[in-house]
């Protein structure tokens, strides 16, 4: 299982980000936003946190939109196959 984190900010910006609350997965940046339109995520301009998760093939087997953080986490754990 491997878990990536995607967003708009920059690499440089991702590395702090990591640091600052010890993040331990990859963080990827999504600068031109080709990510975040191919998934849907921005409305008006704006990412909607969201959560996808793939199987080994690149199905996705489920989608969480608009994501709350408390809690997030346990659920997405608790819906692995």
């Amino acid at each position: 299982m491997e878990i990536v984190g995607v967003s708009r900010d920059s690499g440089a910006s991702h590395q702090k980000f990591k640091a600052k609350y010890n993040i331990p997965f990859r963080l990827l940046s999504d600068s031109d936003e080709s990510l975040c339109n191919a998934f849907g995520v921005l409305a008006d301009g704006k990412l909607q946190r969201s959560t996808f998760l793939f199987d080994a093939d690149g199905t996705i087997l489920n989608v969480w939109p608009k994501v709350s953080v408390a809690g997030h986490a346990q659920e997405v754990y608790d819906s692995l196959p």
